[in-house]
């Protein structure tokens, strides 16, 4: 084998290396494409999974539409809350948007780059082999040229030399040189057609390794470089996207912790305090100072203008009985708060609320009537106003259709004014009652008058029934006085009772606690049970016993009362 064949065999292998090699990067380099590829999409699913949790932890703490939701509404605090919960909805979109821009700007453009990359990848390799194919059919011919050009070579000198020695026999006829001689003329000039051919093939297989070492494959090999190029300076953009994609909502990322900020700062911890006072204010009078009682003089029972002139017998040793002498007693129907308790519903007045609620509460009904009769209002004007078109212009509609819409809107508003006057007369009759905190009165004591036991009294008894702690009245101070004939015989017998201990009619459970700092009253423990041994007579207190020793008045909208059924009746008539 000749240095040329060699060498050739030699920068043909080479070549083929440089191929598996260049094959071999380039597919490594799709396959990390893919594999950045995957990772931002595994990104981004970590993205949308953690914006569902904050979504979801958003609205898991978000208020329910309840009463008691609205209640706290209120407060600058649970306003605060509400406010850090709707950003932190808005900072979940934005994680949202992240994945979002990452599938759109760099998934999707990854994925039809790479179909791309392996297009073109595949073609400038098909186009490589091609050209070492065409190279080594090249190769092959020029070989198979050369193979024959020797072999008619080798193939001439024989018929040479058979010619010489047939001419050089003396014993070969003319006939035979003669046909020797043609015959090494033959392959003579079969030879050189040969060395015709192989000289052409010569020189073609030159070109064309020339052109394919110096053309063809730098060719090849420069578009597969330009596409590696492209390759990792998309992969470079790919990855500053997936920065450029997190940095564009840090602004939007950091006016959601502003907002958040900005909800704690504004929590003010006064105006809730104040909120809270105004919310629960029950608008009682606190009571006044309770009179020293001196037990060393006679003790004299004070005698209203209707009550019944009996001397009062003192107290029996050992027992600690107070009475409540200072509160009327009318002959009722069950006080409102235990008919409430009974029947389990509040009534209509509010009246099992303290003064302040209910006024509360009483306005609040005025605001939404008088809201109800101002759209109704504004639906009869406006009607009143298509009837003068319709009777202006017949042709756009009958007149008398609107009627029947307008008598039902005019009953509507009738109801609505006799429900405003009834609420508005309760709202009267208990802001005519509240007593005024600017100038505290101070309560005097009903049992015993140590200045005199003159009529004056009844007056105490008055100004104590106006104050009376739950805030409960049945009638208007001018209508006492007119009452006081008829209930006059309607009385208890507090010394009968003294000397003999009253029946229990029931029972009942505080539902808050109660101090009961005034004389004949009784301190409440919220949840205590205690018997009852006489009902509400309309001024808002219940008598009851704690034990054998100790009886006395509790507010009755402090407790939950349950009555025996036999002695319900005649309770009501004592």
């Amino acid at each position: 084998m000749d240095v040329g064949k060699v060498e050739t065999l030699v920068k043909e292998q080479q070549l083929k290396d440089q191929f598996e090699n260049l094959e071999k990067h380039t597919q490594w380099g799709i396959d990390f494409v893919e594999r950045y590829t995957k990772f931002v999409k595994e990104r981004s699913e970590i993205e949308l999974n953690y914006a569902k949790q904050i979504r979801n932890l958003s609205k898991k703490y978000q208020p329910k539409k309840s009463t008691r939701e609205e209640e706290e509404g209120k407060y600058t605090w649970c306003r605060a809350f509400l406010a850090s919960l709707n950003e932190l909805n808005d900072y979940a979109g934005q994680h949202e948007l992240i994945a979002e821009n990452m599938t759109s700007q760099i998934i999707a453009e990854l994925t039809r780059y790479i179909q791309d990359l392996k297009s073109e990848r595949k073609t400038h390799f098909h186009d490589g082999r091609k050209a070492q194919q065409h190279i080594e059919n090249s190769w092959k011919q020029l070989e198979l040229s050369k193979r024959n050009f020797e072999r008619a070579c080798k193939e001439a000198d024989r018929a040479q030399q058979y010619f010489e020695k047939m001419d050089a026999d003396i014993n070969v006829t003319k006939a035979d040189v003669e046909k020797a001689r043609q015959q090494a003329q033959l392959r003579h000039q079969m030879a050189a057609d040969n060395k015709s051919e192989y000289s052409s093939n010569l020189q073609k297989f030159n070109q064309e390794q020339t052109e394919h070492y110096h053309t063809l494959i730098p060719n090849i090999f420069q578009k597969l470089q330009e596409m590696e190029e492209r390759r990792i300076e998309r992969v470079g953009e790919s990855m500053k996207t997936f920065a450029e994609v997190d940095r564009q909502i840090l602004p939007i990322v950091g006016k959601c912790l502003d907002g958040m900020t900005k909800a704690a700062e504004s929590i003010e911890a006064k105006t809730d305090s104040a909120q809270v006072v105004e919310s629960y204010k029950s608008g009682f009078e606190p009571p006044g100072d309770v009179e020293f009682e001196d037990y060393g003089q006679a003790m004299k029972r004070t005698v209203s203008e209707n009550s019944l002139t009996k001397p009062e017998k003192p107290d029996k040793p050992g027992k600690g009985k107070s009475k409540l002498f200072f509160f009327k007693k009318n002959k009722i129907s069950l006080n409102a708060h235990v008919r409430n308790f009974i029947e389990g519903a509040n009534p209509e007045d509010f009246s099992h609320l303290p003064p302040e609620q209910r006024r509360k509460k009483l306005q609040a009904k005025i605001d939404d009537i008088n809201k109800d009769i101002q759209k109704e209002m504004d639906q009869r004007d406006a009607l009143t106003k298509m009837k003068d078109v319709y009777v202006k212009n017949p042709q756009m509609g009958d007149p008398s259709s609107v009627d029947p819409r307008l008598a039902e809107i005019a009953q509507h508003i009738d109801k609505l004014q006799t429900e405003l006057q009834k609420f508005e007369g309760w709202l009267a009759e208990v802001e005519g009652r509240m007593p005024v905190r600017s100038e505290p009165t101070q309560r005097q004591s009903s049992v015993y008058d140590k200045q005199s036991n003159t009529p004056a009294a009844n007056n105490n008894c008055a100004q104590d029934r106006e104050s009376s702690p739950d805030g409960s009245y049945t009638e208007e101070q001018s209508s006492e006085v007119q009452s006081k004939v008829q209930t006059d015989t309607e009385f208890d017998d507090f010394d009968n009772e003294e000397e003999e201990m009253l029946p229990t009619i029931g029972t009942c459970k505080a539902l808050y606690p109660f101090e009961g700092n005034n004389e004949g009253t009784l301190t409440l423990a919220e949840g205590e049970v205690l018997f009852v041994i006489e009902e509400d007579k309309g001024d808002g207190w219940t008598r009851v016993r704690r034990n054998e020793e100790e009886e006395g008045y509790i507010p009755t909208s402090y407790v939950e009362v349950f009555l025996d059924t036999d002695t319900k009746g005649l309770c009501m008539w004592r």
